[in-house]
């Protein structure tokens, strides 16, 4: 073979790859332990949710000692509904950049995983954490006009294929395996229970480290969803919801809030915009504005 054997050829193929594999820095490494313990106790993790590296540098400085990413924020801060409409370029780069800015660890909500099938989405997985981080959200329903649920053994499929990615570039990637059974109409409140607790055991078995049963607020029931499962679940909270204590002494293991603290944010932006319009004073734009200086202080 001209210009050297097909051995050598491999060889050299092979140490190409893994010359253009992502460096996965020991810090990096660390944060994924540290959010993984964040899982166990003793206090319940509050898990705020950023849309961009401005709310997630805020976040940070409040004191949260981790940072997720809300699918509805990132999208609406964009320009797009929510349900994958952005690509995955515009996810990778939104998570490029509140990595940088931050210090804590970050997960990142990859609704269905950017791909068609369990290759695809172990490379989205792939690129995300080369971006900086340290979980995901992976959800079981399918994007489009009828949303309906993936098959037990198809999702259990794409969490080992997580895993395996997780695995190949030596992290402990926190894996939150969200199910949609409470947010899809029909079914009773006791088949809808019972479908929710065996795929929170399965998906346990196949990978996930926590298990997010979305929609779910109803105390007794995630009272006893929490015990059926064995596993930490993570339930997503808000005006609606039980409130952090009372989730906390039920055992829940970590809440988030979705794509509510954005619009905690745009709610108040609306009040001054029509308190300038209507009366031209600033007293709502004054109501806790950060200083000039911290403002200009934020990323230097």
């Amino acid at each position: 073979m001209p210009g050297g054997s097909k051995a050598s050829m491999v060889a050299c193929h092979y140490m190409e790859e893994r010359d253009n594999r992502p460096m996965i820095t020991s810090r990096q490494k660390e944060k994924a332990i540290q959010f993984r313990q964040l899982h166990s106790g003793p206090k319940m993790l509050v898990l705020p949710n950023a849309w961009d590296a401005a709310s997630a540098w805020i976040l940070a400085q409040a004191g949260f000692p981790a940072i997720a990413t809300t699918s509805s924020g990132v999208a609406a801060a964009l320009g797009y509904p929510d349900g994958q409409h952005i690509s995955r370029e515009m996810l990778l780069q939104v998570v490029s950049n509140i990595t940088r800015v931050v210090e804590c660890p970050v997960s990142v909500d990859l609704e269905a995983g950017y791909g068609d099938t369990p290759t695809e989405v172990a490379q989205t997985v792939r690129q995300i954490i080369a971006a900086g981080a340290v979980g995901i959200n992976i959800e079981d329903t399918t994007k489009g006009q009828q949303r309906t649920l993936v098959d037990i053994a198809s999702q259990v499929e794409l969490l080992k294929a997580i895993q395996a990615v997780a695995t190949e570039m030596d992290i402990l990637l926190v894996i939150n395996a969200r199910t949609d059974i409470y947010l899809l109409p029909g079914g009773d409140p006791a088949s809808k229970f019972e479908q929710a607790v065996q795929r929170g055991r399965a998906y346990r078995e196949a990978g996930a480290d926590c298990f997010f049963p979305i929609g779910l607020t109803d105390a007794p029931t995630i009272t006893a969803l929490v015990k059926a499962v064995a596993a930490p679940v993570n339930i997503l909270t808000g005006p609606h919801a039980p409130s952090l204590p009372e989730l906390a002494s039920i055992g829940v293991a970590r809440v988030s809030f979705g794509g509510g603290l954005m619009r905690a944010a745009l709610g108040h932006l609306r009040r001054v915009a029509d308190e300038l319009l209507k009366s031209g004073t600033y007293a709502s734009m004054e109501a806790e504005m950060i200083s000039s200086k911290e403002f200009r202080e934020m990323f230097e």
